[in-house]
């Protein structure tokens, strides 16, 4: 098990007090109402009907990350040190969108985080190699006609393993699952106690 206890993570996003945290066990209605426009999607859920397009195969449905809802255009910030590791826009329907791979060491481990469903300007400008700091606004929340096409939030996901394009699997099948939960770790290891 992926111990961080000790480092002082900067928040990816500042998310204010009173925030939904979100239940998509039952599925995904674009149209919900929500209190706030603030929310959290939850790790290693099982989202049944939620993930309908091709790219998903009708199978792959357990979540690998955690979605932070934010409005269009919030900040995401680098929750440690690091570089650019990889970006792309993923454009299949129900994808990322504009997509930004970071890369940290932590201690003698390796962390990736993959920050998906990005304004296209996160992406401006960005070579593999470039150096971030803690804390630093490293992309902006993205809307529908560039982020997949879903509501805005930030899909962040952490890897143990080093990804080779701009992409992770955010959701696996059942088959997969116990494999994916050693490849990617719970995201709350950085971004803290969200629920």
């Amino acid at each position: 098990m992926l111990d961080l206890r000790g480092y002082d993570f900067h928040p990816v996003i500042a998310l204010p007090e009173g925030y939904e945290v979100w239940d998509f066990t039952q599925g995904y209605d674009p149209k919900r109402a929500m209190r706030t426009g603030y929310g959290v999607g939850r790790y290693d859920e099982k989202r049944r009907g939620m993930y309908t397009t091709a790219l998903f195969g009708g199978v792959r449905d357990i979540h690998m990350g955690i979605d932070l809802g934010a409005p269009v255009g919030e900040a995401v910030h680098a929750f440690w040190e690091g570089e650019v590791h990889r970006f792309a826009y993923n454009g299949a329907a129900g994808d990322y969108g504009y997509t930004l791979v970071t890369r940290h060491m932590l201690g003698d481990t390796t962390l990736y985080a993959l920050h998906g469903h990005l304004a296209a300007r996160s992406v401006e400008g960005r070579f593999e190699g470039q150096r971030i700091a803690r804390g630093e606004v490293i992309a902006w929340v993205g809307d529908r006609h560039e982020n997949g096409g879903w509501n805005p939030h930030l899909h962040f996901q952490l890897s143990l393993v080093r990804p080779e394009v701009a992409d992770l699997p955010g959701a696996v099948s059942d088959d997969d699952r116990e494999e994916a939960l050693r490849r990617y770790p719970d995201p709350r290891l950085v971004l803290g106690a969200l629920y």
